[in-house]
């Protein structure tokens, strides 16, 4: 067996209703007393933070709410938030809501904790740390950014640039799939996609897949994918709630070891030009990146397979990869989620700008099983348009 190193959050705490606990949960951990909460603004409105506030407020938390949080956040926005939890001096960080409001939770507790300048930051492991306690809590069951120790920041107009670092892993994720219930199925479908595509992604990586992720993957996409309809279509079923917030959270801990590749490579230019969501942005090119791939990942799609819900699987490798091809695809159609590049405002016109771009990630395409160049990304495109 090659060697392999396998790290995740040091603890992982699950249970419904968690966020009401959440003061308790902390102080049993932390004797500090300022807070900084960071989520968005509809969270924060929407009153679903009001019983963790209540219990923090209860155990000694002072806490200081920052909800300026926005998807794809902007290098700004993580300044902004930096400097406002230095000026209540924070002793802990709680990043409470999606994937962006803890990868913003993350950079706020090194920029806290540090002197380092956030743009010295981009890229793999380049955060000289030290940082704040950190705790994170997700609302979606999606990004498991919650177990990653990956923050994506938007830079300048479009781009993404991601910080990779030890330092940004959490000392504390807590799922409470409560906090999921009443998504909407446009929503849930979208973030439940982008954890089935971190579990296939972590499985077919081409650097670093171990025995650990995968085995993490192969749970992932059997509770994502037995489970994402029921909850798209009942967004109040609380056993699927709880499938897919544990689903997500496997998936975030198989990629954060097994990067992923070049879905998320091409779909990170969709975010940037068109603020398209980033499950969204995952859906739209993941079957034409799983059918491009299918000559160099084929025994693997043969594999996760026998994953999917509904038997039938054939047992001769290449029927069965194409089989999983097939029931992925279904999959995706049956939650209604847009299918075409064109729904979602790109003309064709765009396409080689985004070959272009999709052409940056390198960090993301250097995992992928099978290279890929420009040309070929600009066809993925065109499948997808």
């Amino acid at each position: 067996m090659t060697s392999f190193q396998f790290t995740t959050v040091p603890t992982l705490t699950m249970g419904f209703g968690a966020a009401r606990r959440l003061g308790s949960l902390l102080r049993e951990r932390y004797s500090a007393t300022r807070l900084c909460l960071v989520t968005d603004a509809f969270l924060h409105a929407s009153g679903l933070l009001a019983p963790a506030l209540a219990d923090l407020q209860a155990h000694g938390w002072q806490v200081t709410v920052i909800d300026d949080v926005v998807a794809d956040p902007p290098d700004h926005v993580v300044l902004k938030a930096a400097q406002r939890a230095r000026d209540c001096s924070a002793e802990v960080v709680l990043g409470l809501g999606g994937g962006s409001s803890m990868d913003v939770a993350k950079l706020l507790a090194v920029l806290c904790g540090s002197k380092q300048e956030l743009a010295d930051m981009y890229g793999i492991g380049k955060v000289q740390g030290p940082r704040l306690p950190l705790v994170l809590l997700p609302t979606t069951a999606g990004t498991g950014s919650e177990v990653t120790a990956i923050s994506i920041v938007t830079t300048g107009e479009t781009t993404k640039s991601g910080v990779v670092s030890p330092y940004l892993m959490a000392d504390l994720a807590v799922l409470d799939a409560e906090l999921t219930l009443g998504l909407p199925p446009a929503a849930t479908a979208a973030t439940g996609i982008d954890a089935m595509v971190h579990a296939i992604e972590a499985y077919t990586s081409a650097r670093l897949k171990n025995p650990v992720s995968d085995m993490l993957a192969r749970q992932a996409l059997m509770l994502l994918s037995a489970n994402l309809l029921a909850a798209c279509r009942d967004g109040a079923d609380r056993s699927a709630r709880e499938a897919m917030l544990l689903g997500a959270t496997l998936a975030g801990q198989a990629f954060s070891n097994s990067p992923v590749a070049a879905v998320h490579a091409l779909a990170y230019p969709l975010g940037g030009h068109f603020h398209v969501p980033h499950g969204l942005s995952n859906a739209l090119v993941l079957m034409h990146v799983l059918r491009f791939n299918l000559q160099a990942a084929m025994p693997l799609y043969a594999e996760l397979a026998a994953t999917l819900p509904g038997g039938g699987c054939p047992a001769e490798p290449a029927r069965a990869a194409d089989h999983f091809i097939a029931q992925i695809d279904a999959l995706v159609r049956q939650t209604g989620i847009a299918l075409t590049l064109r729904e979602v405002g790109v003309q064709e016109t765009d396409l080689p700008r985004l070959a272009a771009d999709a052409m940056l990630q390198q960090r993301l395409l250097v995992n992928n099983p099978r290279p890929v160049t420009e040309a070929d990304a600009l066809a993925i495109y065109q499948a997808a348009f």
